[in-house]
């Protein structure tokens, strides 16, 4: 039986594939409320689908009531329990362990807030963030997205990839995101890889400098840190001894990722 599943898999067509339009369903709903910028009702999520209310009505609910998503005033949102899903991965969890006390270090001597970012399809993710010891500071919740092209981490967890792994992670990319952009990215991708890090003025938000720089698994970026630099009154460190500091803490992060040990 497995064998012949394994065959089916690998030799029909696509029509012709084991599949299941409930799970599909399922996940399509959920595709598509994680995406949207504002609570959908029902009949947004059954216009967008394509698909009738009856068709979807008791899939939203058993979503629902598994936490998946939440009733937002007239809409639903998702929740962050697939998020939560996500954390437990042995990878994540192995970068997290090693990696809280160096940012929470980073934080406190450099008075700024940092952050570690992963890839998440053609997006960045935070998984972890500390937040400045001074008065003042700009920090991102766990779960934000950005597009990978946008972001400083998005910039260096690009730049240490292989060419292969490169061009599979922009099939990822916005679909409409134009030739001279992606022509761009690549040239700061690339500038990055010599460097050895990323200070560049955040594309997001104004008046904010990204200062980011790799943490490795061998030579290939596993996750991005990065601090988004402030400057205020008074400012005990500057920002190019801050963005020493990310480098060092990076490093520090990275030595302790053991190449061979596939869990991170």
């Amino acid at each position: 039986m497995a064998g012949a599943l394994s065959k089916a898999g690998i030799d029909g067509d696509d029509e012709q594939r084991y599949r299941a339009p409930a799970l599909e369903k399922g996940l399509d709903i959920l595709e598509l409320i994680s995406r949207a910028s504002e609570p959908m009702s029902i009949g947004m999520i059954t216009q967008a689908l394509g698909r009738s209310t009856g068709e979807l009505f008791r899939m939203i609910q058993v979503l629902e009531y598994r936490g998946f998503i939440e009733q937002s005033g007239a809409g639903y949102v998702p929740t962050a329990r697939l998020f939560a899903l996500g954390m437990e991965q042995a990878p994540v969890k192995s970068i997290l362990e090693v990696a809280l006390p160096v940012m929470r270090k980073l934080a406190e001597e450099a008075e700024q807030s940092c952050h570690l970012a992963l890839r998440a399809d053609g997006d960045i993710v935070v998984a972890a963030r500390m937040e400045s010891a001074g008065l003042i500071g700009f920090s991102v919740r766990i779960g934000y997205r950005q597009p990978l092209v946008l972001t400083g981490s998005g910039t260096v967890l690009y730049a240490f990839q292989s060419p292969a792994t490169r061009a599979r992670w922009e099939a990822a990319f916005d679909p409409n995101l134009p030739a001279d952009k992606l022509a761009a990215f690549r040239a700061r991708a690339d500038r990055v890889q010599a460097n050895g890090y990323d200070e560049h003025p955040s594309d997001v938000v104004p008046g904010i400098v990204d200062l980011a720089a790799p943490v490795l698994r061998g030579e290939v970026a596993a996750a991005a840190l990065t601090m988004p630099f402030v400057r205020k009154v008074p400012l005990n460190v500057e920002q190019g001894h801050a963005l020493q500091m990310v480098r060092e803490a990076a490093r520090e992060i990275s030595s302790e990722l053991a190449s061979s040990d596939v869990r991170v």
